[in-house]
């Protein structure tokens, strides 16, 4: 546990704290303000009209509605940067429980969860207490979406090389307080399940103007004639055609009533997240970054000399004004006088027209942004983590002080390891509880932070670029009528398709293999993997109670290696020190486990 990292963080949420606390002051009293100048705006204007100094009167009703304007903006100010301080302070305290492992209230990427995937499910990837939660700061769907992914597949090496440049640069703690806003910036919105990549696709489906070609004159003429009518229907002259026009809108309104719906519904379900677009957009538009693929990223973000931010700004601007229909009497106004839907449907169209490639692409940008400043927050957070070093030796592993980043005990237990070559598989023995499955959780998750270019839970580590592939979780399913036994066979059936195809190196991590059979059958079914496999463009780890498999080292040498766990037994007590040996393991605890559970095993089988 980084005890000094977890005091800086305590020290910035304290600071921030008091920030806070004197810009709620301010922002409280600049409140006070706003309603002081409203009434007195009222008290000056009545006196005024009521001594019959009429124009005065007016003249006062513009200069104190305009200084409530001002007032009013002001306040919006001081109360954003209130909220600001506030998000701040809570982002650090995060920061604290993620380093003492309190993950429960962070998002876990269910949505992501998918137990046919070669890994996620069993290097807990998604879900509680997981990576996504360890390392996740974005609260967007484009940033979740981005960072789910490359925990999903490994990047190609220059790639990889790429992130981690990128991210050692957003890391610095120079950095710290611009990354630090610009994760606090998108938490001022709302954000919804709704996807950017569908709202934008939507839109580029959506041509209601090129499918009603006569509507687009109506909306330019119709609210004309209407308001003239009306005016003139003021003035003396008959009424009956501003009642005509008027019936003419309102019967176009509710025939395509479906249509106006579907773009308020479609657009107000972005709003929030637009908002938040636009302002982590104007956080990094103007800054210079250190990095040429950060200063790569941000140079998208304009487009002959334009900020993209600007076209987010008018999308929101669009979307906003839609959003006044949400008052039933407004709405009735605005849309059987000055087809108002119609009006902003038009803009949103024409808005697509002209700038929906340069914005759907800044999404790809922005989501890349949010991805780095998670992985960036995760290293500032652990500085004593390594930055993976990727070979080019086929399976190459070398790891020094390797622990798992989900195991926030004190007396957390680090391993040396190595190994390189295809066709080779380390068999780990070891005694119920003493850590051979934790240990191959623990290489299958540092392999994935290595290959997504973030930092990996060891003093040094150097690994080759592979596809990683488990078997550990497997179990029974009802609805599909399918058994244990037969889920883990379908599993090692989909490894033996990807290691046969050779299109890549496959790097596997089998737990417990064939756990659902006889002690037979299950030795000459893992002996008949592991030589299969031993022939194959694959190397890995498989755990294993059955010592059994460790005399393959003499069958296949230099190929098979055995490794271990031990335990030792002191009068009650069974005693792990989850330190990782050459050899079989000689030490088994399952009778004196079961004894102290109460099972009545007899002294002399313990």
């Amino acid at each position: 546990m980084n005890h000094t990292k977890i005091e800086s963080f305590t020290q910035r949420s304290n600071a921030l704290e008091e920030k806070e606390k004197k810009a709620a002051s301010k922002s409280g009293l600049i409140s006070w303000l706003r309603v002081l100048v409203f009434v007195a705006g009222i008290v000056v204007a009545w006196y005024l009209f009521s001594t019959d100094r009429n124009a005065a009167g007016a003249v006062s009703i513009v200069i104190f509605y305009t200084l409530f304007v001002v007032v009013m903006r002001w306040h919006s100010r001081l109360d954003y940067s209130y909220q600001h301080y506030k998000l701040l302070r809570q982002l650090n305290q995060e920061e604290v429980e993620r380093l003492q492992g309190q993950l429960d209230k962070f998002d876990g990427g269910t949505q992501f969860i998918n137990d046919q995937h070669p890994y996620t499910s069993d290097l807990d990837i998604f879900g509680r207490n997981s990576l996504f939660q360890l390392i996740n700061r974005s609260v967007s769907g484009i940033g979740k979406a981005k960072l789910a992914s490359w925990m999903q597949g490994a990047a190609p090496v220059a790639e990889v090389a790429r992130r981690q440049a990128a991210v050692g640069a957003l890391a610095q703690p120079t950095q710290l307080n611009w990354l630090q806003d610009f994760v606090a910036k998108s938490r001022h919105y709302k954000h919804t399940e709704a996807a950017a990549g569908h709202f934008i696709d939507w839109l580029r489906k959506s041509n209601f103007y090129k499918q009603h070609p006569a509507l687009k004159l109506l909306l330019f003429v119709l609210p004309v004639l209407t308001l003239g009518a009306i005016v003139a229907w003021f003035m003396g002259y008959s009424g009956y055609i501003a009642v005509g026009f008027l019936a003419v809108q309102y019967l176009v309104s509710y025939k395509y009533t479906a249509a106006r719906d579907e773009y308020y519904e479609k657009s107000i379900g972005m709003y929030e997240a637009i908002r938040s677009y636009k302002d982590q957009l104007q956080h990094i538009e103007p800054e210079k970054f250190n990095d040429p693929f950060l200063e790569e990223l941000r140079s998208q973000l304009f487009h002959d000399g334009a900020m993209v931010s600007g076209c987010i700004s008018k999308l929101s601007t669009i979307i906003d004004y839609f959003s006044w229909r949400l008052s039933t009497l407004m709405s009735f106004f605005l849309n059987t006088i000055l087809m108002w839907d119609f009006f902003w449907m038009y803009r949103l169209e024409s808005w697509k027209q002209h700038r929906l490639d340069q914005v759907e692409h800044s999404f790809e940008v922005l989501a890349t942004f949010e991805a780095l400043a998670s992985i960036a927050s995760f290293q500032y957070a652990n500085p004593h983590y390594a930055v993976p070093e990727l070979s080019s030796v086929p399976f190459k592993f070398k790891a020094e002080q390797l622990a798992h980043p989900l195991i926030f005990s004190v007396q957390r237990v680090a391993n040396d390891f190595e190994m390189q070559g295809a066709g080779k598989t380390m068999v780990v023995t070891g005694s119920n509880m003493s850590g051979k499955t934790t240990f191959l959780r623990t290489v299958g998750i540092n392999i994935v932070l290595a290959l997504m270019g973030a930092p990996a839970c060891a003093d040094k580590l150097k690994v080759a670029p592979v596809q990683v592939y488990t078997a550990m979780r497997t179990a029974d399913n009802l609805a599909e009528n399918t058994s244990s036994f037969y889920a883990e066979l379908k599993r090692l059936r989909i490894l033996l398709n990807m290691t046969e195809q050779e299109q890549e190196p496959v790097f596997y991590l089998l737990d417990e293999i064939l756990k659902g059979t006889n002690s037979r059958d299950r030795h000459a079914g893992a002996m008949a993997l592991i030589r299969q496999l031993h022939q194959r463009n694959t190397s890995g780890l498989i755990s294993t109670h059955d010592l059994e498999l460790g005399a393959m080292e003499q069958e296949l040498k230099g190929s098979v290696e055995n490794y271990s766990f031990n335990s030792t037994i002191e009068g009650d007590k069974i005693i792990f020190d989850y330190t990782l040996q050459k050899g079989i393991c000689r030490s088994f605890n399952a009778s004196k486990l079961m004894q102290l559970m109460g099972i009545a095993i007899e002294e002399e089988a313990v």
